[in-house]
């Protein structure tokens, strides 16, 4: 995955105003899994988070942790 798409997808899972430490972890969380289900998503507008929330059941605890995060905030 390119540097750029990587970043945007760090973006759109929203790790914006994190602390350093916790905004790497989430940029890594659903790197695979994104990679994976929904690698032809264009980012913008929600729609990676959209994606990854439709293939819920198959993502990996951590992707998903970092989902359950992003709805209580």
């Amino acid at each position: 995955m390119s540097k750029l798409r990587f970043a945007i997808l760090v973006l759109a899972i929203g790790c914006s105003g994190s602390a350093v430490a916790q905004a790497a972890e989430q940029r890594g969380a659903c790197k695979a899994d994104y990679d994976k289900y929904c690698a032809g998503t264009l980012p913008g507008g929600g729609r990676v988070v959209a994606c990854l929330n439709k293939q819920h059941q198959q993502l990996s605890d951590t992707c998903k942790q970092v989902l359950a995060s992003r709805k209580k905030q």
